[in-house]
């Protein structure tokens, strides 16, 4: 059995943020001994660590839950699981096109000031106040 601390030291998430996933029903409460202190076992530890790897991927709380419910019926079809991913693989796909977008067009800001004149001829500053001066849509 493991402490609160114990799971926090071996899957690298805060305290904190175990005491969470517990109040929403990521993780199962767990008994308290005569101590009033937490006791994990290595189910929790295994779950602790699927919701990290989940959230290191970019899951919501509410897909990791659903996700969490299918793993625990190991003879449901695996279709919803693979919705799942693939609605989170369609959200960073859109993410990083998006930042494409203010790569080039905060390359093109920043290439447009020499750096060597005044606030007044700041070609930065002047894209920022006025959206005209850009390219596109960067939002």
């Amino acid at each position: 059995m493991f402490s609160i601390g114990a799971m926090s030291k071996t899957t690298g998430i805060k305290i904190p943020t175990i005491r969470y996933y517990e109040q929403v029903g990521l993780i199962t409460a767990q008994h308290r001994t005569e101590g009033n202190q937490r006791r994990f076992g290595p189910e929790e530890l295994e779950r602790l660590t699927f919701i990290k790897h989940a959230r290191e991927l970019g899951f919501s709380i509410e897909a990791i839950s659903a996700l969490i419910e299918l793993s625990e019926k190991p003879d449901q079809s695996c279709s919803i699981a693979t919705g799942i991913a693939a609605s989170q693989l369609k959200d960073v796909q859109t993410k990083i096109a998006r930042l494409i977008k203010l790569e080039s067009e905060l390359t093109r800001i920043t290439n447009g000031c020499s750096g060597k004149g005044t606030g007044s001829q700041c070609y930065v500053l002047a894209s920022l106040s006025d959206h005209s001066l850009c390219t596109g849509e960067h939002n």
